[in-house]
């Protein structure tokens, strides 16, 4: 678990904002609003911290459920929060055929778990401020579905999965694809020796492109700018570097500019590398540990290109403990994205097919693959049933249903708190090696490089005091 000390409740106590209400204790059981007997169809309730493209996909899988409803809304885009208001009460009559009305909103997420009636949050707000409210959620007593990456740095990862331990929230991360058949079956086929001996697994992820408008613009009186970059410094409002405002006071959920900025996230190989490494983490068992050694190399944007600065194409290689080598990079005509597991007796391939999450995704293209969607092997019979006594893994038919089902059950979730810290790890660890050029060594266990002050000053950030997160 790391050698880092547990986030301190007292300081959430201490600074948490609650209007004129005072102070709140925050519960360590589970809220009576989800199982007491006034609770109608023990009705889970929900508030939303970010109200974006994310956002709302999330938002979308949870207003489908008969037992759920979001009750509040919370975003630092007062135009995103009443569209929001608007969206949540009338995709829920469309949903469930039933009204829905009287959704909060609120422009302090402080104020939201401040609020005695939400027994869990959705949040879908950019990579910087993941940490640091998954950590006040879990110590205002609210359970949590959390957008990957678990964060920014390794450093708040740790606090914040220690802040889950500590408290007994049940925290999912948004790594869907634990969620997807074909990316169960592929490590279940793997750890079941299918394939042999697992010698190499190559991760394909899309790119990024440069660009991007860096003049300063005035900010839009419908943005908390100063919240909005948190605990990054501060730097002056550009389009490019937050989100779009659309026109005519509606909102515009385009990607957004702030993904290829690398004060506010690390670019793909966190975006798309927190699904497809944690899937390589799920296959090798190596859930909660990590790489012993990293290097990687890429080409980031020349000064005066743009805005955006997150890495170009890029290569990298870690070994794990268990001498198998996992190779990122981006995918290609021949190398389509997904996973390539590649043992002493054939190969897995799998990915999500023909699925597009973005429009500056590129376009799924096979070319001369061999591999294809959305799971093939060297040999068919590789990928026949999987008999009693081979390796069966958890299983999660819907990603927001199984977190739902765990609130109520207590039990954990398909993708736990440590379970995307270690993922979200092994793809920092990859960035730092990106900007260091050179090969590191890396203690899994201590969280730690091997003799490199150099490297372990890229485990943690300078926060800006207002918006920091304080042990």
């Amino acid at each position: 678990m790391g050698n880092n000390n547990y986030v301190s409740r007292r300081r959430f106590l201490k600074t948490a904002a609650v209007g004129t209400a005072g102070v709140f204790a925050a519960p360590l059981i589970v809220p009576s609003s989800v199982f007491g007997a006034e609770a109608p169809s023990n009705r889970i309730n929900v508030g939303v911290i970010g109200c974006g493209r994310q956002g709302r996909g999330v938002m979308s899988s949870i207003m489908r459920n008969a037992d759920t409803r979001i009750i509040a809304v919370c975003d630092l885009d007062s135009i995103r929060l009443a569209d929001a208001k608007t969206y949540t009460e009338q995709s829920t009559e469309r949903f469930l055929n039933t009204p829905h009305t009287g959704v909060k909103m609120y422009g302090d997420y402080r104020e939201l778990l401040a609020d005695k009636e939400i027994d869990a949050v959705l949040i879908a707000t950019p990579d910087h401020q993941h940490s640091r409210l998954a950590i006040d959620t879990a110590w205002a007593g609210k359970d949590i579905y959390m957008e990957k990456p678990a964060s920014l740095t390794i450093h708040d990862g740790r606090l914040m999965s220690n802040a889950i331990n500590a408290t007994g929230r049940i925290l999912q991360i948004g790594s869907q694809q634990r969620s997807s058949k074909q990316f169960r079956q592929a490590c279940e086929f793997v750890r079941s020796g299918r394939i042999g001996q697992l010698k190499t697994i190559e991760v394909r992820l899309p790119g990024d492109p440069p660009g991007g408008n860096p003049n300063t613009m005035p900010i839009p009186a419908n943005l908390n700018y100063d919240a909005w970059l948190g605990s990054t410094p501060y730097v002056p409002y550009t389009l490019d570097r937050v989100h779009p405002q659309g026109k005519d006071g509606k909102p515009d959920f385009d990607r957004p500019g702030w993904l290829r900025c690398e004060q506010f996230g690390a670019g793909m190989i966190t975006g798309w590398g927190s699904h497809h490494f944690d899937i390589a983490h799920w296959a090798m068992d190596t859930e909660y540990s990590g790489p012993i050694e990293i290097s990687a190399s890429t080409v980031f944007p020349a000064a005066g290109s743009g805005l955006w600065n997150v890495h170009g194409p890029y290569q990298s290689e870690m070994l794990y403990a268990n001498g198998v080598v996992v190779k990122g990079m981006e995918e290609s005509k021949e190398k389509p994205n997904g996973l390539l597991f590649t043992g002493t007796d054939g190969w897995i391939f799998v990915s999500r097919g023909d699925e597009r999450v973005t429009d500056s995704d590129p376009i799924k293209e096979t070319g001369n693959a061999v591999e294809r969607g959305p799971i093939s092997a060297s040999n068919p019979n590789i990928l026949r049933e999987l008999a009693d006594d081979e390796v069966h893994l958890y299983v999660s038919e819907n990603h927001t249903r199984n977190w739902l089902d765990c609130i109520k059950s207590r039990k954990k979730p398909i993708a736990p708190a440590e379970v995307a810290h270690r993922s979200c790890s092994a793809c920092l660890l990859q960035q730092v090696a990106m900007h260091l050029k050179r090969k590191l060594f890396w203690d899994p266990k201590a969280e730690r490089f091997k003799n490199d002050d150099e490297a372990n000053s890229w485990l943690q950030r300078p926060e800006r005091p207002n918006y920091a997160i304080q042990a």
